[in-house]
Parts: structure tokens; sequence; C-alpha cells
């Protein structure tokens, strides 16, 4: 029981090291690149994880939060679906009101234009009429 302790605790930690490496983005990995880190990691069995944690990446949440790691301990820094965003729905307000405003001038200006046609129609029909 102990020997397989022995080899499964090392590689556990290994494993939970290089998918926490793989899900940090490249800007909070410090010191290497973090394709380095990857071969560290896996090159370096026991050493490799532990120096990573130590050593490999920012503990910090980065200002501003970011996708898709926005959450830190429960906390979301920014908003996560456009339809949360207080903002965004404002916008899609305020679009809509244009493009009504817009399809009312037009449609104003299709009928100004219709009369327009019929005013002609019934001028030239009436000339026509009468010569």
């Amino acid at each position: 029981m102990l020997r397989a302790l022995i080899y499964l605790l090392p590689l556990a930690l290994t494993i939970y090291a290089f998918i926490d490496c793989l899900n940090t983005p490249e800007d909070e990995a410090k010191h290497l690149p973090k394709l380095a880190w990857v071969f560290i990691i896996l090159l370096f069995w026991i050493v490799g994880p532990i120096v990573w944690f130590a050593a490999g990446k920012l503990r910090v949440p980065p200002a501003g939060g970011r996708t898709p790691s926005e959450w830190h301990r429960n906390h979301r820094t920014t908003w996560v679906a456009p339809d949360d965003n207080p903002d965004f729905l404002k916008s899609i307000k305020d679009e809509n009101a244009r493009d009504e405003s817009l399809l009312k001038d037009w449609e104003a200006d299709l009928r100004r234009r219709e009369d327009e046609m019929k005013r002609r129609e019934d001028g030239a029909g009436s000339g026509d009429a009468s010569s």
C-alpha cells in the first residue's frame, strides 16, 4: 500500500501541475514561457511540479478579470453574459430606437413618393383625356 502511495502521490501532483499550467494564460506564467514550464513539469517528475507551484505562476488575479478565468474564489470581476450587462442592454435599446426611427422615416418617405406618383398619374391621366 505504501509503495503505491509513493508512486501515486507524485503522479497526482504532476498531473495536477500539468493541467494547472495548461489552463494558465501565457501572461501569468512567470520567469519562463509556458511551453518551457510544461516540459519542466513533465521531465522533472517530482521537482518540476513543486517548482511550478512555488515560482511558475502569478497567484494574484489580474486586474479587471479575464475570460475564461474570470471567477477568482467565487468573485466575478467582469460580466459573464451580455444579458447580464446593463450597458449592453441599454445599447440594444438605443439601437432599437434608432432603427425604429429610421424605419418610420423610410415609411414616411415611401408614402410621400407614392402620393407624388399618384398625383403625377392623375395629372397625366386628366391631361390625356382633355387632349
